[in-house]
């Protein structure tokens, strides 16, 4: 590898691991502290600067691999194509899901709002 695609791929290792760590971080120290001690202001900070943070590094990750791929002839690769597959997959049953669980989730709310607490949780259970 050259100079310029060992850059690439150290970027591509380092978005690799803020994302993984920021993941780490905010699941094993963060939540717990806010938990015990909480302020919605701040946890509202803390997830804003989070967002944004992973939403480079998923971006870094995405245009840092594509390149990694094209140069080193990847796409026709049957474990990227899986690997590929497998996301759009989850992306799609993650979709199905949410649109399934709306129409509930609508009813609770209403029912909720109106003071029938015992419809909303039957909708839960």
């Amino acid at each position: 590898m050259t100079g310029g695609w060992q850059l690439v791929l150290f970027l591509h290792l380092l978005a690799m691991a803020f994302f993984v760590g920021g993941q780490l971080v905010v699941a094993a120290a963060v939540v717990p502290v806010e938990a015990s001690q909480p302020e919605p202001e701040r946890m509202r900070a803390i997830a804003r600067r989070f967002g944004v943070g992973s939403a480079i590094a998923l971006v870094v990750l995405l245009i840092t691999g594509m390149a990694m791929a094209s140069h080193l002839d990847l796409w026709d690769s049957a474990t990227l194509q899986l690997k590929l597959g497998l996301v759009v997959l989850l992306i799609g049953l993650t979709i199905v899901a949410a649109g399934t669980s709306l129409p509930e989730v609508a009813a609770s709310l209403v029912a909720a709002v109106r003071g029938e607490r015992d419809i909303a949780v039957g909708n839960v259970v």
